[in-house]
């Protein structure tokens, strides 16, 4: 599952247990799921909280949906 984040310029911690919990309920069904083109303040709170070493990012959804296995850093964009 790829969850686009492109228009996302705010993450709270409601909004990142909602992440959290699909990130859950997908590998319960089975399924991957990556980040899509966070923004640099998304990024940063993925970075705080630690999670960010519990999510796959990629720097667009193309790339998500190219290669959602592989290790690539998201993009620092604002």
């Amino acid at each position: 599952m790829v969850v686009d984040l492109s228009g996302l310029t705010f993450c709270d911690p409601t909004g990142l247990n909602v992440l959290l919990r699909a990130r859950r309920d997908a590998e319960n069904s089975g399924m991957g799921m990556v980040l899509a083109a966070p923004s640099l303040a998304v990024t940063q709170v993925l970075e705080i909280t630690g999670t960010d070493a519990v999510f796959t990012a990629r720097g667009s959804v193309r790339a998500a949906l190219a290669r959602p296995d592989e290790s690539d850093p998201p993009s620092r964009s604002a």
